[in-house]
């Protein structure tokens, strides 16, 4: 018998090849559309990167195929919260990409795979950043390698690596490595220091105490050494005096009651030295304001009008006739401070009531060295977070939080606006009183810098950096000793000294260990 077929069925037969032929069209302008994306985006000076993953480097990648293998799915997304890089082969050369819409942890993950790339290739790469922000908003950062020393780009080298949100380790699956060998387990411990040339340094006569978190100035031949933590429970409150010329410690006085311990500003005019707010006691007490003068002639005391805030550890220096103060960390020790504050003051004596407001220092913290250079303010590195004093502890013992070191640099010129310098080589901080001036250049020596992204230790610096003031360029002039933080530096007659501060553990072990009070020198010919 014959099938009678109904205007239902043909209604539904229908249905079917109009949505055939509509998936098909959708289809046709989607391709269409991507390729056509991909080719305008990869010709411009901005890479797109959308939500989907469709990444125009990747589709204008030569090896099409490995691109696919970067990510598992969209919820590789989710598992790592947003977050994800990769390296590819483009043209000649290698690239991580990263995505991420947290521009806090997009900076931190930036630093930690910049350092993780440049460890897996040697030196064989030069490695150089860029930062775009996508059409959908989001930051896209492109970490560049490209090969030196005319080694062959060809091999196929191809990594997976991501990091996730609670804890930033960083993990690296099997790699697929054809014609070249490369193997990394974990980060080694060392993985932030610098090839540096080897400075040979003379050890001096050992200050009287031990110091850390202190401050110092220089004054001709006598560096003034101030205060600082014995250990975390106890603090001093007196000077010692270290006479370039004879190498020897020649003096002591005892610093005003009423006076901050530690993270100190501190600057010189010359012969007066500027203690400013600062830690008063040991762990992690609360700040003061006040603020004292030395005439260091007299040894005589006086004090200044408060801040109108007190703060840790800022950027101080006298500049232009004018005490300037700025930055630090806040009175809960961990909040950045932005403000910026100045008094005019003459032969050690304020000429102002009260400190004036001046322009905010772009990004805060504590810990960053401050220059007065060519009439010029240069703020250098520094940090943002710090320890914080455990809740309800009755001696205010310190517990870790999150802290970021950053390798930025500002200058003032003409007081009304920051310029932004080249950074340093990495993040650095704990450096105020860790740098000197030498033939238009400055030295800055030692450090701490980003903590160990898998072990979460503190991880000391063992470089001498030098930026020189007229090209505006860092290089790394040699290594110290050991690596050091919170180091007192000095330069007299072609010797660059150090003391105090706290060094790590070993030649392996860049995490901190001892409170000392040694002092070293170097020849330094520049």
């Amino acid at each position: 018998m014959a099938t009678k077929h109904t205007p239902t069925h043909y209604v539904f037969l229908l249905g079917i090849v109009v949505l055939l032929a509509v998936f098909l069209l959708g289809d046709y302008l989607w391709a269409s559309a991507s390729a056509s994306s991909s080719r305008s985006h990869a010709s411009s000076s901005v890479p797109f990167w959308s939500k989907s993953l469709a990444l125009s480097l990747g589709r204008s990648n030569p090896g099409p195929k490995e691109v696919r293998c970067f990510f598992n799915t969209s919820s590789f997304l989710g598992e790592c919260g947003s977050i994800a890089a990769a390296m590819s082969k483009f043209n000649s050369f290698y690239s991580i990409l990263l995505l991420e819409d947290d521009i806090a942890v997009r900076i931190a993950i930036l630093v930690k795979l910049k350092l993780l790339f440049q460890l897996i290739l040697r030196d064989e790469f030069n490695c150089f950043t860029s930062t775009y922000e996508t059409n959908d908003h989001f930051l896209l950062t492109v970490i560049f390698c490209s090969a030196m020393n005319n080694i062959d780009t060809n091999v196929g080298l191809l990594y997976r690596m991501w990091i996730r949100q609670n804890n930033s380790s960083i993990l690296l699956p099997k790699t697929n490595t054809k014609g070249l060998k490369v193997s990394i387990k974990l980060l080694n411990a060392t993985y932030t220091d610098i090839p540096s040339p080897n400075l040979v340094w003379e050890e001096m006569p050992e200050a009287p105490v031990p110091r850390l978190d202190g401050a110092s100035v220089q004054i001709k031949d006598l560096l003034y050494v101030f205060s600082g933590y014995g250990t975390i429970d106890y603090v001093h409150s007196h000077c010692d005096i270290f006479n370039f010329t004879s190498n020897t410690w020649c003096g002591r006085f005892d610093t005003p009651k009423a006076m901050a311990n530690s993270h100190l500003g501190m600057a010189t005019d010359g012969r007066y030295i500027y203690a400013v707010t600062g830690q008063t006691g040991p762990q992690c007490r609360g700040p003061t304001n006040r603020n004292f003068v030395l005439d260091t002639q007299t040894k005589e005391w006086n004090e200044l009008p408060p801040l109108p805030f007190a703060r840790y550890a800022p950027a101080t220096q006298f500049w232009r006739g004018r005490l300037h103060v700025m930055g630090g960390g806040k009175e809960d020790r961990y909040e950045p401070g932005l403000e910026h504050w100045s008094l005019a003051v003459k032969d050690g004596k304020a000429l102002e009531t009260e400190w004036r407001t001046e322009i905010p220092i772009p990004r805060g913290g504590p810990h960053r060295a401050c220059v007065v250079a060519n009439d010029k303010l240069i703020a250098i590195g520094g940090q943002e977070g710090d320890f914080q004093a455990k809740p309800g502890s009755p001696i205010f013992k310190c517990s870790r939080r999150h802290e970021v070191q950053y390798a930025d640099v500002y200058m003032l010129d003409d007081g009304k606006e920051w310029k932004q310098l080249p950074p340093m080589p990495k993040p650095n901080s704990h450096i105020e009183s860790s740098w000197v001036l030498v033939n238009n250049s400055i030295l800055i020596v030692g450090g701490t810098t980003l903590k160990h992204p898998i072990t979460k230790k503190m991880i000391l610096v063992g470089e001498v950096f030098r930026f020189d003031l007229h090209t505006l360029k860092w290089s790394v002039i040699g290594r110290l000793p050991f690596r050091v933080k919170t180091t007192l530096a000095g330069y007299w007659n072609g010797w660059l000294y150090f003391t105090s501060g706290q060094r790590d553990r070993g030649v392996d072990d860049p995490s901190p260990r001892k409170v000392i009070g040694s002092v070293y020198r170097s020849k330094i010919i520049l």
